[in-house]
């Protein structure tokens, strides 16, 4: 840590919003002007959209994720949690990985602690679901998929092979229905290796409260990518949701029970619970409440912006929607990020705070190789919406160029370059979630009673 007098600027979170904040604080900063210093449990940005393609084996999860200190060379990037605000004495408590907690001065302070995976009191969730909000969740469930057609392929037992062969994802959003969507591409494409493995022995199961999928495309392009879904054999079931799913036997409300040891739980995100602790008003579900400047309400030194914070939509309250709030994506973090970075140095200079705008510009999906939606809104009542190949295109060079610096742009570009001429990799590395396990059973003492065991065989 540093000891220097200069202002400090902690950045909790290094995610979109925090990463992009302090590249951008960095850069408006004059030197030596400050400390900028950013606290995470993770030391790398994980690019999110693009977890539905690491999951498919079409990105390396190398190059999903930034490092931190890579990105933030003059940052100091701290690994550990901000466990608690003392607004008042303008202290944080951090809480490293190893170690005990300490406190951390700052002048300003930037929350940018993003999302987790909202759930619900399902009995069995915890126990047997799968999220999709980290690069570890989604390598996985490759490697657990690749694993379900290794058990399925290798016993004669009909009813350890349905189970294997059931895949029930929760959640028709864009995270859900492009990981299903993703995944079945895998799945159907690693089938040809397999000698008792068919498409048709393998149960998709996509499940949804609303009565539609993907809502963030409009109506019409949210229809198409549900027949598209069920043409491939995905069993799609709306306005319904998930009872219970103890020891991976699922029930649904509409009446259907299956067996699964496949429960991705994709049905959106709420702010990180730790807010909480911060002392900060949080509006009605849990967001930091701010101006349209992403200052903190109350406060001239605190700026939130990002998932975890509730930011007025200045140009939907302008079109009449008066309690127009900025949706939590991707699109909305990244420029949040920029003018909640200049804000901060204007902030901390005496200068006007600059206000948020901006208007929607589409939005984007993939279903899987060569198969996507796209909604690109051109001006103020133009919107090209897109389907199958040309939509994929437009999703693949959107965020193609939107995953931060060049170095993961090439890197990703390459991927899916050699993805056009080589086969896709179905190997399963499940064995990387318990390393130590064979090494140990190697090592580990031998017990009296197998010595003793081992000595009668011999002797017989």
């Amino acid at each position: 840590m540093s000891t220097t007098e200069r202002p400090r600027i902690l950045v909790v979170g290094g995610g979109y919003v925090g990463m992009y904040a302090a590249r951008r604080i960095l850069k408006k900063m004059r030197y030596g002007e400050a400390t900028v210093t950013v606290v995470d449990p993770r030391s790398y940005m994980t690019y999110q959209p693009f977890l539905p393609e690491a999951a498919a084996g079409s990105i390396s999860p190398r190059h999903v994720v930034v490092p931190l200190r890579r990105v933030l060379p003059k940052a100091e990037v701290l690994t550990g949690r901000v466990t608690g605000i003392d607004q008042d004495r303008k202290v944080a408590t951090v809480t490293p990985l190893v170690g005990d907690a300490y406190e951390l001065p700052f002048d300003y302070l930037v929350v940018a602690l993003g999302a987790v995976s909202r759930t619900f009191p399902i009995p069995g969730l915890a126990e047997n679901g799968i999220g999709m909000k980290g690069v570890e969740e989604a390598i996985g469930l490759r490697n657990h998929v690749l694993e379900q057609l290794d058990k399925a392929d290798s016993t004669n037992d009909e009813a350890i092979r349905r189970r294997a062969l059931t895949f029930v994802f929760v959640g028709g959003g864009f995270a859900g229905a492009e990981t299903i969507g993703e995944v079945e591409d895998m799945a159907r494409d690693a089938c040809k290796y397999y000698t008792n493995v068919r498409r048709e022995d393998m149960r998709f199961v996509l499940v949804d409260a609303a009565d539609k999928i993907l809502p963030e495309v409009g109506p019409e392009l949210g229809k198409w990518g549900l027949e598209h879904l069920q043409k491939r054999g995905v069993e799609v079931y709306l306005s319904t949701s998930m009872e219970s799913c103890v020891d991976g036997h699922v029930v649904l409300k509409n009446g259907l029970e299956v067996d699964s040891d496949t429960i991705v739980w994709t049905a959106g995100v709420k702010p990180n619970p730790a807010l909480a602790r911060y002392g900060l008003p949080l509006g009605p579900r849990g967001h930091v409440d701010t101006e349209a400047t992403l200052q903190v309400k109350g406060t001239d030194y605190i700026w939130a912006a990002g998932d975890n914070a509730q930011v007025p939509d200045l140009v939907g309250r302008e079109a009449g929607n008066e309690n127009a709030w900025c949706p939590p994506n991707a699109q909305h973090a990244l420029r949040q990020a920029k003018v909640l970075g200049d804000n901060v140095v204007s902030g901390m200079r005496g200068f006007p705070q600059s206000e948020y705008r901006h208007a929607n510009k589409g939005a984007v999906a993939g279903l899987g190789l060569h198969k996507g939606v796209a909604m690109i809104v051109l001006g103020k009542k133009i919107k090209l919406k897109l389907k199958g190949r040309i939509a994929w295109y437009m999703h693949r060079g959107y965020h193609g160029m939107a995953v931060p610096t060049w170095n993961r742009k090439i890197r990703v570009f390459a991927d899916w370059t050699l993805g056009m001429f080589l086969k896709r990799e179905v190997v399963s590395l499940g064995a990387m979630e318990n390393p130590r396990e064979e090494f140990y059973e190697a090592a580990a003492p031998v017990s009296a009673a197998a010595q003793e065991s081992r000595q009668k065989a011999k002797a017989s």
